[in-house]
């Protein structure tokens, strides 16, 4: 997938944010990813049962019946206010941009982000920045997700691998679009919460894993498509190896400088592109290792 001159070009205009994943000079970020880290030091014993390392999740029990039913309530009410706030930041932030694939931007206005953040965070859950989600992690500026998410290109049916599952939004995002996830993330904490949120809002065809996505899930390959949230600074050779033939790997590729970068899997070996430059974290596990 390629953007036009001129798509690319308004991309870039009057606000750097849009193709970095760079947080903005917001003081109520800046105060909630405090509150944030000091939540997810308090989370380390997370509640979850690993099993051949993917995450087996317990439903939650314990709570009075009434209690629950008020909840899910204003649980409802809110996802409705959302739906607005949803829809604006498709026009805005996303079809304003270039991203046109109708699967797209359909799953980015169902797809109910502020579930996918800290409770401190949901006010700004729609803002066109990314947000931090504990453990130095962030989820992914709203159209970030949406051009990784195009850019992959997905075929219909598609089974697809998601590298740093964050708060399982991405993953999200393409379960409604696809046959089914496969998302790996580094971070045992994250991983655990990522499962169990997805599987309570109803995504069952995610699949979440604990591990170093840097190796990819050579088990389930090959993908149709690989999304990685982090950056190497390097391509892996294993995540290519796990593609389908014609199939892409969409990753953000650098060290202090990164872009991002469109890799085909072709009969003959692969092809790179690069579009813009992109801030992402720092991908972690094996791809530090020499």
């Amino acid at each position: 997938m390629s953007h036009s001159a001129d798509a690319m070009r308004s991309s870039r205009e009057g606000n750097e944010a849009v193709c970095t994943e760079k947080s903005k000079s917001n003081q109520a970020v800046t105060n909630a990813k405090n509150m944030v880290n000091k939540r997810s030091s308090r989370q380390a014993a997370c509640a979850a049962t690993l099993v051949s390392g993917v995450l087996a999740v317990g439903a939650v029990g314990g709570v009075p019946t009434g209690v629950a039913a008020g909840l899910t309530t204003i649980r409802h009410a809110q996802a409705d206010a959302s739906l607005t706030e949803r829809n604006r930041m498709v026009e805005r932030q996303i079809s304003a941009r270039g991203v046109t694939d109708a699967r797209v931007l359909s799953a980015m206005r169902s797809v109910p982000r502020h579930e996918f953040v800290p409770t401190e965070l949901r006010q700004l859950a729609y803002s066109d920045t990314p947000l931090p989600i504990g453990y130095d992690q962030t989820i992914s500026q709203p159209y970030i997700v949406a051009y990784m998410t195009e850019a992959v290109s997905l075929p219909n049916n598609a089974k697809v691998l998601d590298v740093g599952t964050g708060s399982g939004y991405q993953a999200a995002v393409l379960a409604g679009m696809t046959q089914s996830v496969y998302s790996i993330e580094i971070v045992p904490e994250l991983a655990a919460s990522a499962a169990a949120r997805l599987e309570e809002l109803g995504y069952d065809n995610v699949q979440v894993r604990y591990g170093d996505g840097y190796r990819g899930w050579p088990d389930e390959a090959p993908f149709d498509g690989i999304i990685v949230a982090a950056a190497p600074d390097h391509i892996p050779q294993a995540l290519v190896e796990q593609l389908a033939i014609g199939a892409r790997l969409v990753i953000p590729v650098g060290d202090r400088s990164q872009t991002m970068t469109i890799v085909t899997k072709t009969e003959n070996g692969s092809t790179i592109d690069t579009t813009f430059p992109v801030r992402f974290v720092p991908m972690t596990g094996d791809a530090k290792r020499p």
